[in-house]
């Protein structure tokens, strides 16, 4: 793609921006070309501001290694072996590496980020599509993904986490804002936010599910361990905890909200060590007849009976 004066002016570029285009290439030039001499005078901010205005090409760059100040490119980025960036490392379509990946400030990408090792963000990341980490993800800021996350490890944020398709860790989920989910959530090990919880399918934790607002999906809520939250507690079918289940003061806890009355003894089931002394909703069943809090209505393990990765719980139709 050939860029122009009257075609970069139509977009309304910031004047130093424009001035920079008509100074160093004359009012035209190589979009890709363009986005290096940009990142190269150490104008990455611009660089990103071209290519939200003029979108991803279908070009593909192929890499061994990359270390670098900054990337800013407009197709797939691929790697053989990781990915070290300073600041920003950008991708108008995929990044795609074998090993890690590390940047500074942002990962930014408008397809999918897949890496064979850690992803690790100094910053944001952010995905038009899927996130995949063969060992954790972490970010000191927002992490928005607008397919499916799933990591083997741990998956950290600084701040908000939003998913519109599933949320998948091998052990904890942990962030310091909301955790927003699309789909289901899932994790080996505890399910931690510092504010509220929303899945729109259900929640599983093989530790605890823990947040500092409200805790709410639509489906089921299955925890290895304790179900806390600072506010109220509502699940679309069942709560099933190890542990205790506790909401916040002066908020209750209500299971069943998507059952009808007559199905709650299947579908609407509470379990935990205790009652909760908050409980408004659902149908109580205490701890099962092994002494564990730990069995499904048909009898099988919890864990198989909800399966937020795969979709719809196998227990009865309502």
């Amino acid at each position: 793609m050939q860029l122009t004066k009257k075609f970069v002016k139509a977009k309304n570029p910031c004047a130093g921006g424009y001035k920079w285009f008509i100074r160093d290439h004359n009012g035209q030039g190589d979009y890709q070309a363009v986005l290096d001499a940009l990142v190269a005078d150490g104008r990455v901010g611009d660089a990103c501001w071209l290519l939200d205005q003029f979108g991803p090409t279908d070009a593909v760059l192929r890499l061994d290694s990359l270390d670098a100040n900054a990337i800013v490119f407009a197709g797939t980025l691929e790697v053989r072996m990781g990915i070290s960036v300073d600041t920003v490392v950008r991708a108008g379509r995929s990044i795609v590496t074998g090993g890690g990946i590390r940047a500074g400030e942002s990962i930014v990408a408008g397809e999918n980020i897949a890496a064979g090792g850690n992803i690790a963000s100094g910053g944001n990341l952010r995905a038009g599509g899927d996130v995949a980490a063969d060992w954790g993800i972490e970010t000191a800021t927002r992490l928005d993904c607008g397919g499916n996350v799933r990591a083997k490890w741990d998956i950290c944020a600084g701040q908000d986490l939003a998913v519109t398709g599933h949320l998948h860790a091998g052990q904890d989920i942990a962030t310091q804002g909301a955790i927003k989910c699309g789909q289901g959530i899932k994790a080996g090990g505890a399910v931690r936010a510092e504010k509220e919880i929303h899945a729109a399918c259900g929640i599983q934790a093989g530790g605890a599910i823990e947040c500092g607002d409200h805790l709410a999906c639509g489906w089921g809520l299955i925890a290895g361990d304790d179900i806390r939250a600072e506010g109220a507690i509502r699940a679309g079918e069942g709560v099933q905890a190890a542990g205790v289940i506790q909401a916040g003061s002066g908020h209750g806890v209500y299971a069943g909200l998507s059952v009808r009355l007559d199905a709650w003894d299947v579908c609407a089931r509470v379990v935990a060590q205790t009652r909760p002394s908050q409980l408004v909703s659902g149908h109580w069943a205490g701890a099962d007849d092994t002494g564990r809090a730990g069995s499904a209505p048909d009898g099988q393990p919890w864990s198989g009976w909800l399966d937020v990765g795969a979709g719809r719980s196998a227990g009865p139709a309502r």
